[in-house]
């Protein structure tokens, strides 16, 4: 055989396959290809996050910039020490103190509420439902979340104010108990879903031990699931509590609009969010009014900051582990 004719022999032999059955060059580019998609949806998601934290510290800028001022004008303790909220008197009183008092009354009262409904849900759902019980619940209370808060402050406006002013015999529904109870609804959810994970996530070997030894089932949901599941479930607790604070319309709706420290539950108040709201539209541009409103606006955002340091921090203490 001539030197040509052996070339073109070469040149006609079949290319060895690998075992996905492509030629070497075929899985050669093809590892190249997804090489690159990888690379692009890695460089993709990293843009994403880098976007989020971006617009999160110009949040944080815009408030500091524009909340600043308020502290030439009066210091942080008659600010955040003071009762007295009359941003519009003269002269005008900038204490937000009542109005703390408020947003910590109402979140804990709604959290008292939802806790408790919140978590036994959840065991429920995890524990003790049937499958197809819970196959329907958990979609409906999943369901429950996505309702604008609007919906339920108007549901608490026009519903359930009547039926607590006629109850309690009250001179009017709008008040702090009635605004714990509606922030409790919109919590229930949140801390039922994570809660309700947080006890799928615990092994199955864990309750067929503890069941083997002779716990009840009571005694296994008790002493064995729920210590396990702990870091989730106090987690969920946290940021409900972390909703609940920062909720604007159903407190604005339903709280009363009272700026006073509460007495009692049926007392009016008006937590941070709800004078953020109301006042925002009628403050001057860049008057002294606007701007104790955007530094109202900072404290706020520092305890909710704080909430969801607590639930990392927690989550991180009561790590499940193997």
């Amino acid at each position: 055989m001539t030197r040509n004719h052996y070339i073109a022999a070469l040149k006609e032999a079949p290319k060895p396959l690998s075992p996905s059955g492509l030629s070497v060059h075929a899985e050669i580019d093809n590892g190249k290809r997804r090489e690159r998609l990888e690379w692009i949806a890695q460089a993709s998601l990293f843009i994403i996050s880098l976007v989020s934290l971006v617009v999160l510290g110009l949040i944080l800028f815009f408030l500091l910039f524009e909340g600043a001022p308020t502290f030439s004008f009066v210091s942080v303790q008659e600010f955040v020490g003071e009762v007295l909220w009359y941003p519009t008197d003269e002269p005008p009183a900038f204490g937000i103190l009542a109005l703390i008092a408020g947003s910590f009354a109402v979140t804990l009262l709604s959290s008292l509420i939802s806790v408790p409904s919140g978590v036994m849900t959840a065991i429920y759902l995890s524990e003790i439902a049937p499958p197809r019980v819970a196959q329907f619940l958990k979609p409906t209370i999943e369901l429950l979340a996505s309702l604008p808060s609007v919906v339920i402050g108007f549901f608490g406006m026009v519903a359930v104010a009547p039926i607590m002013q006629k109850l309690f015999g009250i001179p009017s529904g709008l008040n702090m108990f009635t605004a714990s109870i509606m922030l409790a609804f919109m919590s229930i959810p949140t801390i039922c879903t994570i809660s309700e994970d947080a006890l799928q996530s615990v092994p199955v070997t864990y309750r067929e031990a503890s069941l083997a030894l002779g716990a009840t089932p009571f005694e296994t949901v008790a002493k064995v699931t729920l210590p396990a599941a702990l870091s989730g479930i106090t987690t969920a607790i946290i940021l409900g509590m972390s909703r609940a604070i920062g909720e604007t319309m159903v407190v604005l709706m339903v709280a009363g609009g009272a700026a006073v420290i509460p007495e009692s539950l049926f007392d009016p108040i008006r937590p941070m969010p709800a004078s953020i709201a109301a006042e925002m539209g009628e403050a001057p541009f860049r008057g002294e009014h606007y701007h104790a409103l955007f530094a109202t606006g900072i404290t706020l955002f520092l305890f909710t900051i704080v909430f969801n340091i607590l639930a990392i921090l927690v989550s991180r203490r009561f790590q499940f582990k193997e």
